[in-house]
C-alpha cells in the first residue's frame, strides 16, 4: 500500500511541471505573435512608402528596352536601304558585265520590296517601295535585252556537214552525190529495201550541240528571273523568234522548200520523185537530229515550267514542222498513178518509224496539234498507198498502150508490172503494216499473195489484148511466148516464188511452150511444105521425102526447079523478118533455133539428097541450090537477134 502512494505522489509532480512549462510557451509565443504582428504592419507602412519610387524603375527599364528595340529596328531598316543603295548602283550598271551579279541585286531587291511591303507603318515605305518596284522593273527589262542578246549569239544556222556527221555512216551522202543519201532518183531492184530499212531503223542517231552547255545554265537563270517577275509572255516571243528562224534556216540550208500543192502538182515525176527521196532524209534529220536538239537546250533553259516549256518548243518547230508535213499532205492528196505507190510507201515508212520519236520529242498539251497532224499525215499516206495499189491490178488489166513492140519482145508493160511486183516484196513488211492499218486480220501474207496472183493475171489478160495487134500470128506467138517467160523467169529468181508457188510456175512454163510450138508450126509450116514430094509427081502423089536417097523417077525437073525457088525465097524471106525479130533471153532464144533447126535441115538435107542431082545436072545449079545445110544453120543463128533493116546483111 505503501509504495502505491509514493509513485502517485510522482506522477503528480510530473503532470504540474510539464503545466508550467506549457504556461511558459504559451506566454512566450504569445509575445513573438505580438513582435511579429507589429513587423508586419511596419513592412506594410514600409511598402506603400516604397511603391511609387518601384514603379519609376519600372517604367525607366521599359523605356530603355523600347529604345533597345527602336535602335535594332533602325539598324535593320538602315541595311535594307544599304542594300537599296548597293542593288540600284549594280542595276544601273547593267547585266552585261557581272550577270551572276546582277541577278543576285534583282533577288536582294526583291527582299527589300517584300520587307518594306510588312513595314507600311513607316513614313517613308511607300516611296521606298514604289521606287524598288521601278527599279525591278527596269532591271527586268534589262534582263530581257540580255536573254535576247546572248541567245542570239549563240543561236547560229546548223550547217549541213555537221547534220551529216550526226548520222549512222549508213546514211551519209557520198561524195559528188546531189542528195543527202547520195541515191539517184532511180530505183534498183537489187537494192536491198529490207535490209536498207533495218538499217536505217536500228541506227544510232547524236544530235548537235545548237547551243554550247556553259551557257544554258546562264539562259535558264535569266528566264526563271523573267518568269518569277510575270514575263512569261515576253521570254516566249523572244525565245520563238530567235530559235525558229534558226531552225527553218538550217532547213533551208539542207534543202527543205516551201512548196505549195500547186507547186507540187505541176512537176514533172522525175523531179517529184527526187523531191520525195530528199523529203524522207529531211524528215528523219529534222526529227532525230534538229527537233531533239532543240528539245535538249528548251528543256533545260525552261527547266521548272513544264507548261511554258512544251508551249515554247511547240512555238518554235510549228513553222518548220508544218513545211515539212506539208510536202507530205499534198504528195498524200496528189492525184493517183501507179508509180508513186513506192515512194508513198517510203514516205509512209519513214512516217511509221519516226513516231516513236515524235511521241517523246513533241510531248505536252502545247505540241498535240504538231502531233495529231504528223499522225494524220501517216494515215494519209497509208490510205493513199492503199488506193494507188488496188487500182494498179485495174490499171495493168485496162492498160491501153497503142505502141506495139514489133519485134515481139518482152512489153515494156511486162516489165514495168514484174518490177512493180519485185518492189512489193521488197516493201513485204510495210505492206502488212499498211494492211493493218486497215484490217484487223491477221491474214496479211495471203492478202498480199491474192493480190499478187490478180496482178499477174491481169498482165497476162492485157498481154492477150495486145498480141492481137500482129497480123503475123508467129509473131503473136513469139510475143507471148517472150511475155510470159519472162513472168516465169522473174518469179522464179525473186521471193514470188514463195507466195505463188510452184503449181503457178509450172503451169506457166507449159503456156510458155505452147505458144513456142505455135510460133514454129506458123512460122515454119509453109517453107517445110516445099520440102516435101507432095504435088512433085504427075499424079500428085507422094509422101514426104525422107533420109533414104530413094530415085526421083517420075518427078518433073522444073517442078524441082521450081521448090526450090520458093524455098529460097521464103527462106531468105523468113530471114529477112526473123532477124529483126527478138528473143531476148539466151537460153530461150538458142532453145527456139536448135527446135526450128531439128525440123529443118533435116527435111532440107533429104530434100537435096534426092531432088538435088536433078537440078545439078541442069544449068546454072547454084541459081536453085543456093544454099547448104551449114548455110541455113549459120542463118538460122541469125533469127530473133533484133537486128535493124538498116544494117547491112552478112
Amino acid at each position: 500500500m505503501g509504495v502505491a502512494v509514493v509513485g502517485s505522489d510522482s506522477m503528480s509532480e510530473r503532470a504540474a511541471m510539464m503545466r508550467e512549462s506549457l504556461q511558459k510557451s504559451q506566454t512566450i509565443t504569445d509575445k513573438v505573435v505580438t513582435i511579429l504582428g507589429s513587423f508586419d504592419h511596419r513592412l506594410s507602412a514600409l511598402e506603400t512608402a516604397m511603391r511609387p519610387t518601384q514603379i519609376r524603375t519600372h517604367s525607366i527599364r521599359k523605356a530603355h528596352e523600347n529604345i533597345d528595340r527602336t535602335l535594332k529596328a533602325a539598324e535593320v531598316i538602315l541595311a535594307k536601304f544599304d542594300l537599296s543603295r548597293q542593288a540600284e548602283t549594280k542595276i544601273l550598271r547593267g547585266p552585261h558585265e557581272d550577270l551572276e551579279s546582277y541577278l543576285g541585286a534583282i533577288d536582294q531587291l526583291k527582299g527589300n520590296i517584300q520587307f518594306f511591303s510588312g513595314k507600311k507603318s513607316f513614313r517613308s515605305c511607300d516611296a521606298v517601295i514604289n521606287n524598288s518596284n521601278n527599279l525591278l522593273t527596269k532591271a527586268i527589262s534589262k534582263l530581257e535585252d540580255e536573254f535576247k542578246q546572248r541567245l542570239l549569239s549563240y543561236s547560229k544556222p546548223v550547217e549541213p556537214d555537221r547534220l551529216f556527221d550526226c548520222l549512222p555512216n549508213s546514211l551519209r551522202p557520198s561524195s559528188g552525190s546531189p542528195g543527202p543519201n547520195g541515191e539517184s532518183s532511180g530505183r534498183n531492184p537489187s537494192n536491198n529495201h529490207s535490209e536498207q530499212k533495218s538499217i536505217s531503223e536500228n541506227a544510232v542517231y547524236t544530235p548537235p550541240t545548237l547551243i554550247p552547255p556553259r551557257i544554258l545554265p546562264l539562259l535558264h537563270d535569266l528566264a526563271q528571273q523573267m518568269v518569277q517577275a510575270g514575263h512569261q509572255q515576253q521570254l516566249l516571243k523572244i525565245y520563238r523568234d530567235t530559235r525558229s528562224s534558226v531552225l527553218e534556216e538550217s532547213l533551208r540550208k539542207l534543202g527543205v522548200e516551201k512548196l505549195s500543192k500547186e507547186d507540187v502538182q505541176k512537176m514533172q515525176w522525175e523531179v517529184l520523185e527526187a523531191k520525195i527521196g530528199n523529203w524522207i532524209h529531211f524528215m528523219r534529220i529534222a526529227v532525230k537530229l534538229l527537233y531533239a536538239g532543240e528539245r535538249i537546250v528548251c528543256d533545260q533553259i525552261f527547266e521548272g515550267f513544264d507548261s511554258l516549256r512544251d508551249q515554247c518548243f511547240g512555238e518554235v518547230t510549228a513553222s518548220s514542222v508544218s513545211v515539212l508535213l506539208s510536202f507530205g499532205d499534198a504528195i498524200a492528196k496528189s492525184k493517183r498513178s501507179p508509180e508513186k505507190l513506192f515512194v508513198l510507201l517510203d514516205m509512209y515508212e519513214i512516217m511509221r518509224e519516226l513516231h516513236s520519236e515524235i511521241e517523246m520529242i513533241f510531248k505536252g498539251k502545247a505540241c498535240s496539234e504538231i502531233r495529231d497532224s504528223a499522225f494524220g499525215l501517216t494515215k494519209r499516206l497509208a490510205q493513199t498507198a492503199q488506193e494507188t495499189f488496188g487500182d494498179f491490178e485495174e490499171a495493168v488489166e485496162k492498160d491501153a498502150t497503142k505502141t506495139a513492140v514489133l519485134d515481139g519482145t518482152v512489153h515494156p508493160l511486162t516489165s514495168y508490172v514484174i518490177n512493180y511486183v519485185k518492189f512489193l516484196f521488197d516493201y513485204q513488211s510495210t505492206l502488212k503494216q499498211l494492211f493493218l492499218e486497215f484490217d484487223n486480220k491477221d491474214e496479211t501474207g495471203s492478202q498480199l499473195a491474192s493480190v499478187t496472183m490478180r496482178i499477174m493475171q491481169a498482165l497476162q489478160t492485157n498481154l492477150d489484148g495486145k498480141s492481137k495487134q500482129y497480123k503475123d500470128p508467129a509473131l503473136t506467138h513469139l510475143f507471148l511466148m517472150n511475155n510470159i517467160h519472162y513472168m516465169v523467169r522473174s518469179v522464179r529468181r525473186s521471193e514470188a516464188k514463195d507466195l505463188l508457188g510452184d503449181d503457178w510456175v509450172q503451169r506457166h512454163r507449159r503456156i510458155v511452150q505452147q505458144h513456142a510450138n505455135q510460133y514454129k508450126r506458123n512460122a515454119w509450116a509453109k517453107i517445110l511444105q516445099c520440102l516435101t514430094i507432095q504435088g512433085l509427081t504427075s499424079s500428085g502423089g507422094g509422101s514426104s521425102v525422107g533420109g533414104d536417097g530413094g530415085n526421083s523417077s517420075g518427078v518433073s525437073r522444073a517442078l524441082v526447079k521450081d521448090r526450090f525457088k520458093t524455098f529460097n525465097m521464103q527462106f531468105e524471106e523468113l530471114h529477112q523478118k526473123q532477124s529483126q525479130w527478138t528473143v531476148p533471153d539466151t537460153e530461150l532464144r538458142e532453145s527456139l533455133r536448135l527446135a526450128v533447126a531439128e525440123v529443118l535441115l533435116p527435111a532440107y538435107r533429104s530434100f537435096v539428097k534426092r531432088f538435088g542431082p536433078l537440078v545439078e545436072s541442069g544449068k546454072n545449079p547454084q541459081k536453085y541450090i543456093k544454099y547448104g545445110a551449114e548455110d541455113l544453120e549459120r542463118m538460122l543463128g541469125e533469127f530473133f537477134e533484133g537486128k535493124n533493116l538498116n544494117e547491112p546483111k552478112r
